[in-house]
């Protein structure tokens, strides 16, 4: 029978990626604790916030034309694509990349007046419980990235997608205002590539490399108390 790092995708199976590894291995009886905690978590949240949720989807349905939901195919655990659940805050039409850049600008025209005020507040990622609740993410991990940018990833950037993706992480704190910073930018597919993914990356792996449960509730209790400060 094949060991669980045998498994891994080859991309995976690289000296850059095992030390991560092996730090997970030590740690499997954290990571089932984790994942009881996302499906409690995951379910008791969609139960508690169902009012909030409708109230939502209705607002988003009145705004503009099209669904509720923005649907985006995002890098999980293992390289595995998944379709990651948003309320949708852009015009229908307009969700693929605006001049080949995945990120959508905060200024941007195509923003609903229902999505300003989601994405303040981080209200369009409420859906995303339904993904972890799936076991496509976990509340607290690396943030999904679409393929075309995990494929900018270095060797060592692959330990990442050892843990599925995450609600909220350390580097999304700190990079908040990410999108206003690239579309700044000339180039901003080139800027958020050269430029903010790696740091946000060396956060990532430090905060993977340094996993335990405590510092997943830290990461939470730290996510709330700077929801709308973007």
């Amino acid at each position: 029978m094949l060991s669980k790092w045998d498994q891994l995708p080859a991309r995976m199976r690289t000296e850059a990626v095992r030390p991560y590894y092996e730090v997970l291995e030590g740690k499997r009886t954290q990571l089932m604790m984790k994942r009881v905690f996302d499906v409690a978590a995951s379910f008791f949240g969609l139960a508690v916030a169902s009012p909030l949720l409708l109230v939502l989807s209705v607002w988003v349905l009145l705004d503009s034309e099209g669904g509720v939901f923005f649907r985006q195919e995002r890098v999980t655990a293992e390289g595995r694509v998944f379709r990651i659940h948003k309320f949708r805050s852009m015009t229908a039409g307009t969700a693929k990349a605006e001049n080949g850049f995945y990120m959508s600008r905060a200024n941007s025209l195509r923003v609903t007046r229902a999505g300003r005020f989601m994405r303040r507040y981080h209200l369009d990622e409420l859906p995303q419980l339904i993904d972890i609740l799936l076991g496509d993410m976990t509340f607290v991990g690396t943030r999904p990235e679409v393929p075309e940018y995990v494929g900018a990833y270095t060797p060592e950037m692959y330990a990442t997608l050892l843990l599925p993706a995450g609600l909220t992480s350390d580097a999304s704190i700190q990079f908040q205002d990410e999108e206003t910073m690239a579309g700044q930018a000339e180039d901003a597919n080139a800027f958020y590539v050269q430029v903010i993914l790696p740091k946000k990356m060396a956060v990532n792996l430090r905060q993977l490399k340094e996993f335990s449960l405590w510092k997943d509730f830290a990461c939470l209790c730290n996510t709330f108390r700077n929801i709308g400060k973007a």
